[in-house]
């Protein structure tokens, strides 16, 4: 019997630029991906043939460019948006357990939402953290590399910690900040085990800039949320996702059709997977349906935060 093929909702307004090589990277792994206005799940000014709705939808990111401009502060708007508009909905999705993810802009919203490094119920509120202007000064455009060191995040709990993987990084807002008490909320964040990714130079050592292209304190470059299922990180895995995307200076291009982003794109939906396998097993246990819509609509329960 074939995998099931699981829906992608790739959340997009005005000045979003990164749609088409997330969808590529996700068609590729076997989703049905779908670019999806965030006009078409409000249903303002589309025809009823376009409306969409987030909770019909097995996985959704965010991905990265300039939304509304980057105007107030990187994010801001989109997230001002989507809380206005969409809360509900979205609260819905992320209680699920379903897998919500940002990338660099994408990543700047889901901090701005409070969803990042967020609150054991899964809720929208007050931003927790702030993705400041780099150390630099200046947008920093090259290849990054970040590690794996364990942690809440599902996807990756069979990578070895230490993992490695070469993501560009193109962003000139991303340096990490708690709030007050920042070092204190960072360590109670990394005792979590909500850190996905660290910054490292390329032999694996702790990074110093440019290999760390902001200043985050600790070289976090990506979080997750208490419950592990809202992700975001800095760089971008769709732009090392096929071999002919990896950069040559750095170490030599992998041989085969694939980059690094491939196994993070292939964890992402293998995880996905098999998290509506078990739903759709525990439906038929008590004799309930599993058609899409239904299993959208049945509430899945977050993982547990640590103790």
């Amino acid at each position: 019997m074939a995998p099931a093929r699981l829906s992608a909702a790739i959340l997009a307004i005005e000045g979003t630029n990164c749609d088409a090589e997330l969808r590529t990277a996700l068609t590729e792994v076997g989703t049905a991906a779908e670019v999806v206005h965030l006009n078409q799940l409000t249903g303002r000014s589309v025809e009823p043939s376009e409306r969409r709705r987030l909770l019909d939808y097995d996985l959704a990111l965010i991905p990265g460019g300039f939304s509304a401009g980057d105007y107030v502060r990187a994010g801001a708007i989109f997230a001002a948006r989507l809380a206005t508009s969409l809360r509900d909905d979205l609260e819905s999705f992320v209680r699920s357990g379903r897998l919500l993810g940002g990338i660099c802009n994408g990543f700047q919203v889901l901090v701005e939402l409070g969803l990042l490094p967020g609150r054991p119920d899964g809720r929208i509120g007050s931003p927790e953290a702030v993705l400041l202007p780099n150390d630099s000064g200046r947008f920093e455009c090259r290849p990054t590399f970040v590690a794996w060191t364990g942690g809440r995040f599902g996807p990756l709990k069979e990578w070895p910690a230490g993992a490695r993987f070469l993501f560009p990084s193109a962003h000139a807002e991303g340096k990490l900040v708690f709030a007050e008490p920042a070092e204190e909320r960072r360590r109670d964040v990394e005792a979590a085990g909500q850190v996905l990714f660290r910054w490292v130079a390329p032999d694996g050592s702790p990074a110093a800039y440019p290999w760390n292209p902001n200043g985050s304190a600790g070289d976090i470059a990506g979080l997750v949320s208490p419950a592990g299922n809202v992700f975001g990180l800095m760089p971008h895995p769709e732009r090392a996702f096929f071999a002919r995307q990896m950069p040559e200076p750095t170490r030599p291009r992998p041989a085969g059709r694939y980059g690094d982003g491939y196994g993070f794109f292939r964890s992402l939906v293998d995880y996905a997977r098999g998290e509506m396998r078990a739903t759709d097993a525990s439906a038929s246990s008590v004799g309930e349906p599993s058609t899409a819509r239904q299993r959208a609509a049945r509430p899945r329960a977050i993982a547990s935060p640590p103790r």
